[in-house]
C-alpha cells in the first residue's frame, strides 16, 4: 500500500471492530473467543478464527487502543467477609482519586465463579481488571491478559503478561512461627480455609504460609497439624471449639487470616489453660484494645494503591510484566503474650 506521492504506507491493524464485522458476531463474542470464555458455540468460534486469521489480527494488551476508554476500572474481590479486602479497596480508591477512573466491585460468589465474574468485566470493556485471589488458572489469565491490563492480588504467578502484588507470605509466616516458638509453644494448630490446597496452587498465599508452617514443625522436631474450616463464623466456632475438646488441645493456634483468628478467640477468651492466637494481614479491628490480636501486618492500603499504579501503567502501554512483594511486619499483641498482658 503507498500513499499519492508513492511513500509506502503501513497497513492498517486490524481491530477486533473488524473482526466482529467479517465473522457476522459481536465484539463481545469476539472477546469470549479470545478469552476462551464459557458459553461459545463451535460454529461461532469457527467463524472468529476464520475472521481473525483471514484478518491477522493480534489481540492489543492495551485495550484502550482498540475503542474509547470508557475510564473504568474493574475490582474483582472474594465475598467473604475479610476486612483484608477492604484495605485493598481504599488503596485502590485512594490511588485513581483525581486521574478520572472510577472502578465497578465485582464480588465472586463462589469458587468456580472466577471466570465467570472476569468474563463479565471484561465483557463490559473495562479499561483494566485488578483481581483478588481469582480461582483460574495461569493460562486462563495470560490468555485474558491479551486482551485487557490485568494485575492480580494474592497470588505468586511468574506471569509474562499480567502482574502481580502480593505480601512475602513465607516472610511473614516465618515471622508468625518463631514467635510461637520462641513462647515454648509445641502443640501448635495451623486453622487454614477450605480451600487450601497446596498441591494444586502452590503460588496460592495461604499454600504458602501452610508450607512454611508444616517446615517449620518438622524442623522443630514437632508434629505439624492443619485443621481446615469454612469460612463461616459459626464454622469456625465449631471447629476451634472441637479442637480444645480433644485429648491434646493446641497451645497455640495459627490462623491463616484474621477473620479466622478473630473468632477463634470467641471461643478461647475463657478457655483454661489459655491458648495463644496469631492471626494474618493486618486488619484494624485487630488492634482494637478488647481484641488485642497478634498479627501478621500485610499493608493491605499499599497493596491496593500499588495493585491500582501498575493497572494504569499497564492502560497507558507498559507491556513488561511487573512483581511487587511488600514486606510484612508482625504485631505482638495481648493474644500471645504468655499472661495474657498487652505485648
Amino acid at each position: 500500500m503507498s500513499t499519492q506521492d508513492g511513500r509506502a504506507q503501513a497497513p492498517k491493524r486490524a481491530t477486533i471492530t473488524d473482526v466482529a464485522r467479517v465473522a457476522g458476531v459481536s465484539r463481545g463474542a469476539v472477546s469470549k473467543v479470545i478469552r476462551d470464555a464459557y458459553g461459545v458455540s463451535p460454529a461461532m468460534r469457527a467463524r472468529v478464527e476464520e475472521a481473525i486469521e483471514r484478518l491477522a489480527y493480534r489481540p492489543r494488551t492495551a485495550a484502550r487502543a482498540l475503542r474509547g476508554s470508557g475510564f473504568t476500572i474493574g475490582l474483582a474481590l472474594p465475598v467473604f467477609g475479610n476486612d483484608f479486602f477492604s484495605q485493598i479497596v481504599l488503596g485502590v480508591n485512594e490511588t485513581l482519586a483525581g486521574t478520572g477512573y472510577r472502578f465497578i466491585l465485582a464480588p465472586d460468589t463462589s469458587e468456580s465463579s472466577s471466570s465467570h465474574t472476569l468474563d463479565a468485566l471484561a465483557d463490559r470493556e473495562v479499561d483494566g481488571i485488578i483481581a483478588v485471589s481469582p480461582m483460574v488458572s495461569t493460562d486462563w489469565l495470560e490468555n485474558l491478559a491479551r486482551y485487557v491490563p490485568v494485575v492480580v492480588i494474592g497470588r505468586h504467578d511468574m506471569p509474562a503478561g499480567y502482574d502481580t502484588v502480593n505480601g512475602d507470605d513465607a516472610a511473614g509466616a516465618r515471622l508468625v512461627m518463631n514467635h510461637l516458638l520462641e513462647q515454648g509453644h509445641r502443640r501448635i494448630v495451623h486453622l487454614t480455609g477450605d480451600y487450601v490446597q497446596v498441591a494444586a496452587r502452590p503460588a496460592d498465599p495461604h499454600s504458602i504460609r501452610s508450607v512454611v508452617f508444616r517446615e517449620m514443625m518438622l524442623s522443630a522436631g514437632l508434629v505439624p497439624r492443619q485443621v481446615t474450616t469454612a469460612a463461616d463464623p459459626a464454622a469456625i466456632v465449631a471447629c476451634v471449639r472441637d479442637l480444645l475438646a480433644g485429648d491434646e488441645p493446641p497451645t497455640a493456634i495459627f490462623a491463616a487470616h484474621d477473620f479466622l483468628a478473630i473468632h477463634a478467640l470467641r471461643v478461647v477468651a475463657t478457655s483454661e489453660p489459655r491458648v495463644a492466637i496469631a492471626g494474618y494481614d493486618g486488619v484494624d479491628i485487630a488492634s482494637h484494645p478488647m481484641i488485642s490480636l497478634t498479627t501478621v501486618d500485610q499493608r493491605g492500603v499499599e497493596i491496593g494503591r500499588t495493585a491500582a499504579t501498575l493497572l494504569l501503567e499497564r492502560i497507558k502501554g507498559r507491556t513488561t510484566p511487573a512483581r511487587h512483594v511488600s514486606t510484612p511486619e508482625l504485631l505482638i499483641r495481648r493474644s500471645t503474650a504468655p499472661d495474657g498482658a498487652t505485648g
